[in-house]
C-alpha cells in the first residue's frame, strides 16, 4: 500500500501552482512508513489528492513530485514519456544551433526531479542527485534504452548534494560501452573535446553555450583574458572571432591541456593562445601591480555559494575578483562577467558588479544580459531553474 503524506493547512498552495518541493515543516503526519526514495501519495489537510512524489527522511525537501495526474503512475512509461517530451526540445535546438552535445533533462524544469542527463553523441552522462532518482534508477536506464536503443550510460553521481539526501556518491557504467578519454562534440561549428569521465560535472559546461557565442562580438582585435577556463570554451570562440591575443587561465594543468587540443582540432591559431597554470585571483593581482591592461576579460568562476551560509562570503568574492577585472582593463574595455550560484539572484548580482566598480574607481554600463542556454529551460512552475545570470560591462 502506497504511503500518504498529509499537509499542513495552507501549505498546499505552492503545489496547486505545481512547484515540485515539500519541505519537512510543511508536513502534518505520514501514514505509513515510506522507505529512501518511495513513491508517496500526497494530500491536503482534508484529504484531497494533490500530488505524487518521492519521499526523502533525510532532506528538508522532504517530497518532490513527480506528477500532478492521480492517473500517472510513475514507471518506465512514465520516463519514456518525460524523456520524449524533453527531446523535443533539444530537437530544435540541435538543429538550429548544430549540437552533438547538449542537456536532454534539465531535472525539475523536465519534469524529473533530481535527475540531470547530458548528451554527448551516443553517450548519455546522469546524474541522480535525489533518493528517488536513485530509486528509479533500473526504471530511468530501460526508459533511455528503449528511446535510444544500445546507447551507452554512464553515471556521474558524484555530487556532494547527495549526502544531505542520504546517498552515496557513485560513479561508473550502467549500461553500454565504458567512454574513451574524450568524446568530441560540436556546438555552433566549434569541436570539444568532453572528458565523461574525469571533467569537471558532467564533463563540460554545456550551459555557456550561449554566452560563449555572444562573447565573440567583443574580442575582434582584442587581448582577451580568460578566467577559469576550464578546457578554453570562452577561449576557443575568442579565438574564431578574430580575438589578437587569447590568455587561458586555469589551476588545472589537465583542463589547459585539454584547451590546447581543442584550440588545435578546431584549426584556430595556437600561436595566439596562452595557456596559464595559476591561481586566477593572485594573478589578477599580479597584472594590476605590474599595471598589464586587457580589452577583455571574461570572469567565469565556479560556484561560490553552495548553502546560504555560504552566501555572504560568495559575495564578497564575487565582488574582489570582478573589481580586480576592471582594474586591469584598458578604459573602453568589456568585462564578460558570470555567476553560476542559484542562491545569488540577478538583482543582487547587477549590485555587486555595481558595487565592485565603486571600488575599481571605475565606471560601469551594463549592455548586455545572459543566462543559461535554452537546453536549460526554467519551467514557470519552478523559478528555481534560473540560476546562471552574466553581464557584458563596458568598463570606461
Amino acid at each position: 500500500m502506497t504511503a500518504s503524506i498529509y499537509l499542513v493547512k495552507g501549505r498546499e498552495k505552492s503545489l496547486r501552482r505545481r512547484h515540485p518541493w515539500i519541505f519537512s515543516r510543511g508536513i502534518q503526519r505520514i501514514e505509513g512508513k515510506p522507505e529512501l526514495g518511495e513513491t508517496v501519495d500526497v494530500y491536503d489537510h482534508k484529504g484531497e489528492w494533490l500530488a505524487r512524489g518521492a519521499f526523502s527522511p533525510q532532506s528538508q525537501i522532504r517530497v518532490r513530485v513527480w506528477t500532478f495526474d492521480k492517473k500517472e503512475k510513475v514507471d518506465v512509461n512514465f520516463f519514456i514519456n518525460r524523456i520524449q517530451k524533453a527531446q523535443g526540445l533539444r530537437d530544435i535546438l540541435a538543429e538550429r544551433d548544430g549540437l552533438t552535445g547538449y542537456r536532454l533533462i534539465a531535472a525539475e524544469s523536465d519534469g524529473l526531479p533530481g535527475i540531470t542527463i547530458d548528451r554527448y553523441q551516443d553517450y548519455f552522462v546522469c546524474q541522480l542527485l535525489s533518493a528517488g532518482a536513485e530509486a528509479q534508477k533500473d526504471a530511468l536506464i530501460e526508459a533511455l534504452n528503449t528511446c535510444y536503443p544500445d546507447c551507452n550510460i554512464y553515471e556521474r553521481s558524484d555530487v556532494a548534494v547527495r549526502k544531505k539526501e542520504g546517498l552515496k556518491l557513485r560513479t561508473g557504467v550502467l549500461a553500454g560501452q565504458e567512454p574513451p578519454q574524450f568524446v568530441v562534440i560540436e556546438e555552433n561549428g566549434v569541436k570539444i573535446n568532453v572528458d565523461i569521465m574525469g571533467g569537471h560535472k558532467t564533463g563540460f559546461y554545456l550551459d555557456q553555450r550561449d554566452s560563449r557565442e555572444a562573447a565573440v562580438k567583443y574580442v575582434n582585435g582584442k587581448r582577451v583574458l580568460n578566467c577559469f577556463c576550464y578546457t578554453g570554451g570562452f577561449g576557443l570562440y575568442a579565438l574564431k572571432g578574430n580575438a589578437s591575443k587569447v590568455v587561458n587561465v586555469d589551476v588545472s594543468q589537465h583542463a589547459l591541456d585539454t584547451a590546447r587540443l581543442n584550440t588545435e582540432i578546431n584549426g584556430l591559431p595556437v600561436e595566439n593562445a596562452e595557456f596559464l597554470n595559476a591561481d586566477v585571483f593572485k594573478l589578477l593581482r599580479e597584472y594590476r601591480e605590474r599595471g598589464e591592461l586587457f580589452d577583455v576579460v571574461i570572469m567565469d568562476p565556479p560556484k561560490f555559494a553552495e548553502s546560504k551560509n555560504q552566501l555572504v562570503g560568495a559575495c564578497r568574492g564575487y565582488k574582489d575578483i570582478n573589481m580586480l577585472a576592471m582594474q586591469i582593463l584598458k578604459p573602453g574595455g568589456t568585462l564578460l562577467t558570470y555567476s553560476c550560484s542559484g542562491l545569488m539572484d540577478n538583482n543582487l548580482f547587477q549590485k555587486i558588479i555595481a558595487d565592485a566598480a565603486l571600488d575599481a574607481h571605475r565606471e560601469v554600463q551594463f549592455i548586455e544580459r545572459f543566462s543559461q542556454a535554452a537546453d536549460h529551460p526554467l519551467d514557470s512552475a519552478y523559478p528555481e531553474g534560473f540560476y546562471l545570470k552574466g553581464f557584458a560591462c563596458y568598463v570606461k
